[in-house]
């Protein structure tokens, strides 16, 4: 009946017999409790514990009882405290179980894509899901599905979705790097030159985001992640490349100049010559990339050192910069 007050049979009973006589030495109590001497005076020390016994005061060896409304009532309100905390406990521990249980699981977070064709599928799809911005970074290597890129990137400008894309310096020296570039990513987008790019990477509206875990093995795989710490991590990787890279004119409208004491524009042509030059190509190369004549290239160098008034390269490659020629880190 007491055991809920953490009072075995053995020390209830003991404390009944103490009741009922009020007070009573070890060996009178143990006459009437079927527990020899030396066990009901460990059950009296138990009770004296729980505030149930005590010793008479000037009587060596003679117990009296507490009063029950006292003593147990005091037991039954220090249990129910003890029995509100531990409720409290299990309702802190169901909230954060369940908390736990609404955040999404590891796979949740990340898939392996698997396979040449799963790894393009999923790149697609990635652009095609995307609403707002596409940023991406390039690095050695052919441009997979580059034909099948210009129609993605067709049907993403309809929906005013925007490119920011880095291109690893080593891309633009292949014989056909920089149509390769314009067929993968077109040529009104934004794109930038680094001499050295980490990893290829794809985001889409920093929601998802593809990395590749191998791309030279007979399977190529891709890890794509959901919104997570990690893909925040490999957005801040992305904007680092991006701010320190150059801009990259691939042709198309020229820019707007800025200001009435600005020379007229240079076309489409100019301005991707001038764009490879300070991404490191050599005129040769500048020349086999836009199929142009060497000499082609360097009369319009030429052209533009006039039509800017300096005399050095250099000096040529500030003022295309200071009047947004080749566009300005934004």
């Amino acid at each position: 009946m007491l055991s809920a007050l953490g009072l075995d049979e053995a020390h209830e009973a003991a404390y009944r017999a103490l009741v009922s006589l009020g007070a009573a030495d070890v060996l009178d109590l143990a006459r009437r409790l079927p527990l020899g001497e030396v066990a009901t005076e460990r059950a009296l020390r138990h009770l004296e514990r729980h505030g149930l016994a005590a010793q008479a005061s000037g009587r060596p060896g003679r117990w009296v009882a507490a009063p029950p409304d006292v003593a147990l009532g005091a037991l039954v309100t220090r249990r129910r405290h003890e029995l509100e905390r531990a409720e409290s406990s299990a309702a802190l521990l169901a909230r954060e179980y369940r908390a736990r249980s609404s955040e999404p699981g590891v796979h949740e977070l990340v898939e392996v894509v698997t396979g040449r064709a799963a790894v393009a599928q999923r790149f697609l799809q990635l652009q095609l899901g995307a609403v707002e911005q596409v940023c991406a970074l390039v690095t050695d290597g052919p441009i997979a599905g580059a034909d099948a890129e210009v129609g993605t990137r067709a049907r993403a400008a309809d929906r005013g979705v925007a490119y920011r894309v880095v291109v690893e310096h080593e891309v633009l020296t292949r014989p056909t790097g920089v149509r390769d570039v314009s067929a993968a990513f077109g040529r009104a987008e934004e794109v930038r030159v680094a001499e050295r790019v980490p990893t290829r990477l794809l985001i889409a509206d920093r929601s998802l985001a593809m990395v590749p875990l191998s791309e030279h093995a007979d399977e190529p795989s891709a890890l794509v992640v959901h919104d997570c710490a990690l893909l925040e991590s490999l957005y801040g990787l992305f904007a680092t490349v991006w701010r320190h890279a150059r801009p990259l004119h691939l042709g198309g409208p020229p820019h707007e100049p800025e200001g009435p004491s600005v020379p007229e524009t240079p076309d489409g042509t100019d301005l991707a010559i001038l764009s490879l030059l300070l991404a490191g190509l050599t005129d040769a190369s500048v020349a086999k990339q836009l199929d142009l004549g060497l000499r082609t290239v360097q009369r319009r160098v030429r052209g533009l050192m006039e039509r800017a008034g300096v005399t050095t390269r250099l000096q040529l490659g500030w003022h295309a910069r200071d009047h947004g020629w080749v566009g300005r880190p934004r």
